[in-house]
């Protein structure tokens, strides 16, 4: 198995922080991880993305140029990031904040209005990046939600432990919805 993903959205929508759990939940299952970010000049409401791959077997590049997977959190990132998957590959798109869509044919497309979903069923739309991680975890099993869970332990401070609950609600949703 060897999934290599590129994350990319604005500063603040949790790209990073989706990146950092993916890649704790492999190490957690014993996985062979890598993860890079990217930062725009702006820390908020600049570009951001980051490159993850999870595999079974050591990895030879930390660098993903040709991703099986792509998650979208806006507008610009799609224009840049959808012509790079590979054929075959799944695009999951936040359509909450991404109104065009999608121009290849030879990828799966998985449309989700995060932001609305955060919103309308968990009454907080700063886990619209979670709902999304949720479902590209049901649909690539790269790591299980509970690793991602053990995850959130170590990445939020212990002063934010109160929100795992939250976070597990948006994963399960995220996964539920595919």
């Amino acid at each position: 198995m060897l999934e290599e993903l590129i994350i990319a959205g604005f500063g603040g929508q949790g790209v990073m922080s989706m990146g950092q759990l993916l890649t704790y939940a492999g190490m957690i299952e014993d996985k062979h991880v890598a993860w890079i970010p990217s930062y725009g000049p702006e820390m908020r409401g600049g570009t951001a993305n980051c490159a993850v791959t999870i595999s079974d077997r050591e990895i030879s590049s930390p660098v993903v140029t040709e991703p099986t997977s792509v998650i979208i959190m806006n507008q610009p990132s799609l224009e840049k990031f959808e012509r790079v998957l590979k054929p075959g590959g799944l695009l999951i798109i936040n359509s909450s904040l991404v109104s065009k869509k999608a121009i290849r044919n030879d990828i799966k497309v998985v449309e989700i209005a995060a932001d609305e979903l955060a919103n309308e069923r968990l009454g907080n739309t700063r886990v619209a990046n979670i709902i999304i991680l949720g479902a590209y975890i049901k649909l690539t099993k790269v790591v299980t939600i509970d690793s991602v869970i053990e995850s959130l332990k170590k990445v939020l401070p212990e002063r934010r432990h109160n929100l795992i609950p939250l976070n597990r609600q948006a994963l399960e949703l995220g996964a539920e919805i595919v």
